[in-house]
């Protein structure tokens, strides 16, 4: 019998377009076959599905386009929605929605996520009894506030009446498996009828059942299969003297068929520092040669275990239970796991890792105990400082290598000192591509763009420069750059200067903070050049912005808001719609950590 024809994914067409073109067919197939009366009846029309996703990196907006195939294969017309697109969306008029979301912050929504949850809390928002809905929250358990933006809309939709079809999943960093676990839920509850629903209570991503996951056959180099990349520059771009240590990498891709734009992120994939893998296999009396499992239920022994599978600083939340339990810390530990004191326990795990924790215990672990109470390594994610038309078969990253004392020991940065320690040419870089889908340049090379990076932060600065002018793009370019002193740590200096000179970089302003007796920071410099800055905005460039999320990150926000209101004269109220309306435009872009 002759298949009845569709349109494939890779079609240029969105989803709710191929659905239809797929009935299309279908219809078009039955009728040329001559289907008499008594044959089956076509397929009901596919269900509307509205899919949000809030994403800062990418993981979420990634993980919301795989729901959305899998949507079609079960009979669903989905819909993709950018959540600040979310007024793109009736939710008077759907009856089932999806939200994928990220945690930004202390809890906080991603950027893009912002005007969403504004409307979710206003009194505007309607009573959603009618509604379906499902979360899938995404999180790092190494945060007090896990996850907790995917709680906060489960919590708000079921306040306005919205039936959670599904429990909501809180995934850790390691999110593949609970999130198809949620997948496949969610599906087989929405194709039930609603009546057959059942009330749904959340569930963290460790109640999952680990049930093995049927192998996909590897599509390229991924976060699980990761191309043995060659390091091919490790160089120092401080000066001496500094109190820093950033340093310059060039990796090899040739071969790989990897490729990327600018604005995505290089995930390395570490292994742990060998004196620390000793020092804790002395601590707790193995010699490391004891059979355990890795985390993907491999037998392996302990000591390449701890080497290259678990994360052996950043102490889990187990391990600190389990610790307590056998009096770590001389009792102190148990006092501050109470849920009251978490800014307390907070404060003594700053500077402390797990050698910390376990060191001195009355009672020890057995080796898989020891290694069920640790986290497995994650990759890490840096964001790409070169552009490929300009490094063709290479990709470069920027890095601080951390490093520090603290409670009578040399500590280090897992990855930062796993680059510039440990590899060399006979020690492959395991890396992969993440796509960051919302730290991209404008698709119009007229178009200006504002850039504003301090420290490390300058490195996608440095991709898009040279990704500008080799394209030829005729907008203009102004960066914002500034660290500790300007004779020990202006990265790139030459670069920077000879685009200036040549004048591909449009303007540069420079904020050394201790250059001076009073401290200068890019904010400074910003609000210092509010009129013209101002000028550039109303002009439609886009203004972005990499580096620390805590502080640098919030003092810029709060800088461009006050441009907006002493250059722009808006108030208050209006400049924050400003701004906003900048987000949802996509042209004010972040990318910070």
């Amino acid at each position: 019998m002759n298949p009845i024809p569709f349109i494939p994914d890779n079609a240029p067409f969105t989803p709710e377009q191929r659905a239809w073109l797929n009935g299309y067919l279908a219809g078009l197939y039955s009728d040329a076959r001559g289907m008499a009366a008594s044959s089956p009846a076509p397929a009901a029309p596919a269900k509307p599905l509205a899919i949000l996703f809030g994403s800062q990196t990418g993981t979420a907006e990634g993980l919301a386009k795989k729901t959305a195939k899998e949507a079609e294969k079960h009979g669903f017309q989905p819909r993709l929605v950018d959540m600040a697109k979310y007024e793109t969306v009736d939710l008077t008029k759907e009856e089932n929605v999806l939200v994928i979301t990220s945690t930004y912050g202390d809890g906080e929504p991603p950027d893009n996520a912002q005007a969403f949850w504004n409307y979710l809390q206003s009194e505007s928002v309607p009573p959603l009894a009618h509604l379906n809905y499902s979360v899938l929250a995404l999180g790092d358990t190494n945060y007090s506030a896990f996850c907790q933006f995917g709680k906060n809309c489960d919590e708000r939709l079921a306040g306005l009446g919205a039936k959670c079809v599904h429990p909501r999943i809180d995934c850790d960093v390691d999110y593949e498996t609970p999130a198809k676990s949620w997948t496949d839920g969610v599906f087989a509850a929405l194709s039930s009828t609603p009546e057959a629903a059942s009330p749904a209570s959340p569930v963290p991503a460790s109640e999952v059942s680990a049930a093995p996951v049927a192998a996909e056959t590897p599509q390229g180099w991924s976060r699980k299969n990761p191309f043995p990349a060659r390091l091919l520059t490790n160089r120092l771009l401080n000066s001496e003297g500094s109190g820093k240590e950033v340093r310059h990498y060039e990796i090899s891709l040739a071969g790989s068929g990897l490729s990327y734009e600018v604005g995505d992120a290089l995930g390395v994939i570490p292994a742990n520092c060998n004196e620390l893998v000793n020092d804790i296999l002395k601590a707790l009396d193995f010699d490391g040669e004891e059979a355990v499992k890795t985390p993907d239920g491999e037998e392996t022994s302990l000591r390449l275990a701890l080497g290259h599978h678990y994360d052996i600083t950043r102490p889990s939340t187990d391990l600190l239970k389990a610790a307590a339990e056998r009096g770590a810390a001389g009792g102190e530990l148990a006092a501050l796991l109470d849920a009251a004191r978490k800014d307390d326990l907070k404060k003594w795990l700053w500077g402390r890792e797990v050698i910390d924790v376990i060191g001195g215990l009355p009672v020890h672990f057995t080796p898989a105990e020891f290694i069920g109470l640790l986290k497995k390594l994650q990759p890490r994610l840096y964001s790409i400082s070169s552009s490929p038309n300009a490094h063709p078969e290479e990709v470069h990253l920027t890095v601080a290598a951390v490093r520090y004392d603290g409670y009578g020991r040399a500590r280090k940065g897992v990855c930062s000192t796993f680059l510039a320690d440990r590899c060399n040419d006979s020690t492959p870089v395991p890396v992969f591509v993440q796509t960051s889908h919302g730290f991209r340049l404008p698709a119009n090379g007229d178009v200006p763009v504002i850039m504003c990076g301090p420290g490390t932060g300058i490195a996608p600065f440095r991709a898009f420069l040279e990704e500008r002018l080799v394209s030829g793009a005729k907008g203009g370019n102004w960066l914002f750059f500034g660290d500790q002193r300007r004779e020990t740590d202006f990265l790139y200096r030459e670069q920077l200067e000879a685009w200036v000179a040549d004048g591909h970089l449009t303007r540069l302003d420079l904020a050394f903070s201790r250059d001076q007796a009073e401290k200068i920071y890019v904010q400074s410099r910003m609000l210092e050049s509010a009129t013209e800055l101002w000028s550039w905005l109303e002009s439609g460039a886009h203004f972005y912005v990499c580096g620390d999320a805590s502080r640098m990150a919030k003092d810029v926000d709060a800088a461009l808001h006050q441009v907006a209101e002493t250059a722009g004269g808006l108030s208050k109220e209006a400049a924050t719609e400003y701004i906003q309306k900048l987000k949802s435009e996509k042209r004010y872009q972040r990318d910070v950590y």
